[in-house]
């Protein structure tokens, strides 16, 4: 009889910088326990900022406004990202005109993306875009290089994005984890029952998981 996988929902943002660690911890601690086989993760959407307009704004502006933090601190906190990015070979490159932007499109991409097995693939990839190569993952040009880099069909991904249907699932999914009282992200999800939130260390994802397997 076949083991039922272990199935993992991550909620998250495509600008959400320590959704990128808590994953990229969470993928180690599977490699390290060598159960890639038994597990199947689903990306699940979150805006930090859904009013956010198309033009987004200013990093540091933003944080300072939305979190009260003075620019020490937003110094700091860099680091520990800059740090944590390193230790798992994943660059945050932050600058000066960074800019917080709208993720809702992105999302939309995330969803079609699921159909194909591909969704982690293209979350990396606009993750890799915004927080490594400092491209605005709002534009459409910026999604749809990430599509074609994956390997999806970008005209047909692209033509989601005018799509009510489309548009109204990823708003649906939103409310979902919402009603659940997902507030913070990253929280990840194991076989929807239990959760942790934040980008927890690798040895705590792995006694997680080497319980929830054993069952």
């Amino acid at each position: 009889m076949k083991k039922e996988k272990l199935k993992i929902d991550i909620v998250s943002d495509v600008v959400c910088p320590w959704c990128t660690v808590g994953y990229k911890r969470l993928e180690k601690a599977i490699s390290e326990l060598g159960i890639e086989d038994q597990i199947e993760i689903e990306w699940q959407p979150f805006e930090l900022n859904p009013q956010m307009p198309a033009e987004g704004q200013n990093v540091d502006e933003h944080i300072t406004e939305k979190y009260g933090s003075t620019a020490a601190q937003q110094k700091e906190s860099k680091q520990r990202l800059v740090d944590a990015g390193n230790e798992l070979g994943f660059t945050f490159d932050y600058f000066d005109d960074m800019r917080i932007v709208n993720t809702f499109d992105a999302h939309v991409l995330l969803e079609y993306a699921k159909k194909f097995d591909k969704q982690t693939a293209l979350k990396m990839r606009f993750t890799a875009s915004y927080f490594s190569e400092r491209k605005d993952v709002s534009q459409r040009d910026v999604l749809k290089q990430a599509l074609l880099d994956v390997g999806l069909n970008a005209e047909e991904g692209m033509s989601l994005l005018e799509n009510e249907e489309a548009r109204y699932e990823v708003r649906t999914q939103q409310g979902y984890w919402k009603n659940l009282g997902v507030n913070s992200v990253p929280t990840i999800v194991f076989n929807r029952k239990s959760a942790v939130t934040g980008a927890q260390p690798v040895d705590l994802f792995k006694k997680v998981l080497s319980e929830l397997i054993a069952e």
